[in-house]
């Protein structure tokens, strides 16, 4: 199966920010996009690493960045960068949207709490 066979170009991102932080209050460093469903879930830097998690538990292998600049997709299984179509937009989180996000709740130790 290639990563063409389990991306579609036409899912819509979830949101502009992680939707379990979102939904649980917290906060996270980098947004990742599903390429398979669209779901913005928060980088394995981040405390809670949804993006992982959702491939986990959906066996969505692909992601794609969704900070501003980047395009690059990830495979979770190879563990390796892999090659993908465009996406429907919009292509990042908003421009004004902190780094770590939400600004509101990042504690003021966020450093401390990366992997």
């Amino acid at each position: 199966m290639s990563a063409s066979d389990e991306i579609d170009p036409t899912a819509v991102p979830s949101g502009p920010g992680c939707l379990e932080c979102e939904s649980a209050g917290g906060w996270w460093l980098h947004l990742r996009r599903c390429a398979g469903c669209g779901h913005i879930g928060c980088c394995d830097s981040s405390p809670s690493q949804h993006a992982s998690g959702h491939w986990r538990a959906t066996g969505h292998r692909y992601v794609r960045s969704s900070e501003p600049g980047e395009a690059w997709f990830w495979d979770y299984r190879d563990q390796d960068f892999a090659d993908g179509p465009p996406l429907a937009d919009p292509q990042h989180r908003p421009l004004s949207q902190a780094v770590p996000g939400p600004a509101d709740r990042v504690p003021s130790d966020w450093r401390q709490h990366l992997h």
